[in-house]
């Protein structure tokens, strides 16, 4: 009579619940650990679209926050939309980085427009409805603050032909400008002013234009000079804004703060020009945006 043989023993019988681990023995048949054997849940990888809409739209929308470099803004900012959208189609891929730059690049839209729309509000405000420019020229032509002068439309005289002396007083209904010298031949000046000034290039020279600005309108907030121009027109006709070369002059003027009523900015302005007709051209002067120009002699 045989004896059934018990399990353990010669056999090893396996549990429902240990169906799923993993027995791991050491050398000589000793089980070290039991590990759980439960699947991995795969990451998914990295949405490289996503990422790239992402990065766009919060550089465009840095941009569009700034005036100067809208046109950046709005370039950046459809771009990361249409990624935004095609990274939310990717099977697969991970979403929120499409999902945030789609937000965004919505909101960074409407921030670019109010942006742009407050800056042209702020320049008509500025220029719109100023009236005819009037010139108050001295008698004497050497200054503005003489006791004998004569008040002219800007239409009967200072074109570039019959310019208006220096220190001749300028005003719109904003703004009133007065250029108080101009200082010819002025390149050592400008370039010891600043050690980033470069030379002006051979055949040139630096030419240095101090003005006054002073705020007359009733904006109860005040305004920026900023849209106030002085720029230098060459004996041929060519217009010189100061930006061909880009040089600080000793004391210049402030034209980025806030001027309330009867307030004044008074500096310099640079100018590279050519040696041999620098005296020859003339001031363009414009007291606000829309305001009418007149010309100012150099000398």
């Amino acid at each position: 009579m045989t004896t059934p043989e018990l399990p353990g023993a010669g056999s090893q019988q396996s549990s429902p619940h240990q169906s799923q681990q993993t027995l791991l023995t050491e050398p000589g048949g000793a089980p070290a650990q039991m590990l759980p054997g439960q699947p991995t849940k795969p990451k998914k990888p990295l949405n490289v679209v996503g990422l790239i809409a992402l990065i766009a739209a919060v550089i465009g929308f840095i941009f569009a926050c700034i005036p100067g470099a809208l046109i950046v803004g709005w370039i950046l900012l459809p771009i990361a939309f249409i990624l935004a959208l095609v990274s939310l189609f990717l099977k697969g891929r991970a979403k929120w980085m499409g999902i945030a730059a789609l937000i965004a690049s919505i909101v960074g839209t409407i921030v670019g427009f109010a942006v742009f729309f407050s800056v042209v509000t702020t320049s008509v405000h500025n220029a719109i409805g100023s009236g005819d420019t009037k010139v108050v020229t001295p008698s004497n032509q050497a200054g503005a603050n003489s006791g004998a002068a004569q008040e002219t439309s800007a239409a009967d005289t200072g074109t570039r032909e019959n310019p208006y002396p220096i220190g001749s007083v300028i005003e719109s209904k904003d703004w009133r400008i007065v250029i108080n010298s101009v200082t010819l031949n002025a390149s050592k000046a400008v370039i010891a002013a600043n050690q980033f000034n470069d030379p002006p290039a051979k055949g040139s020279e630096y030419m240095m234009v101090n003005y006054s600005a002073t705020y007359v309108g009733d904006d109860a907030d005040g305004q920026m000079p900023a849209f106030i121009s002085v720029d230098y027109v060459t004996a041929d006709g060519t217009t010189v804004d100061g930006l061909r070369s880009i040089a600080v002059p000793p004391k210049p003027i402030n034209t980025t703060s806030t001027l309330y009523k009867n307030a004044t900015a008074t500096g310099n302005k640079a100018f590279e020009v050519p040696s041999a007709t620098a005296g020859k051209g003339v001031l363009a002067v414009r007291p606000g945006m829309l305001a009418d120009k007149v010309f100012v002699a150099v000398k």
